[in-house]
């Protein structure tokens, strides 16, 4: 058996967060045949995904995701490339997110710099 643990800081917020989760969730049920189930909590939600051979979760917080998996012994032989996979997923959904939140804080701050001239 292989492991697996990805651990990615952000700034997004829970809310967020959760979106990117479940987008996640959503790509890898669709191309690689996961079934994910999302359990939501105040603080942080869990995905759990599983399919023959894999299973583990995805813990999404408002300042960072940590992905757990465990591969079976034929997937083991491939973790390197299951867990780039993986990363490079992850890493396209916070940075999409994070180009998206990009204008919206330039706005933010615009419109504080204008409320302070005031």
């Amino acid at each position: 058996m292989a492991d697996i643990h990805i651990h990615r800081d952000h700034e997004l917020g829970l809310t967020k967060a959760r979106k990117i989760a479940w987008k996640w969730a959503e790509e890898v049920e669709a191309k690689f045949d996961m079934a994910c189930t999302v359990i939501e909590g105040e603080f942080s939600d869990t995905v759990e995904f599983t399919r023959s051979g894999v299973n583990g979760t995805l813990v999404v917080a408002a300042d960072h995701f940590d992905l757990n998996a465990k591969l079976g012994f034929l997937l083991g032989a491939f973790s390197k490339t299951i867990e780039s996979e993986i990363e490079k997923n992850l890493d396209a959904l916070l940075s999409k997110s994070s180009r998206a939140a990009a204008p919206a804080a330039k706005k933010a701050a615009a419109a504080k710099k204008t409320q302070r001239k005031s």
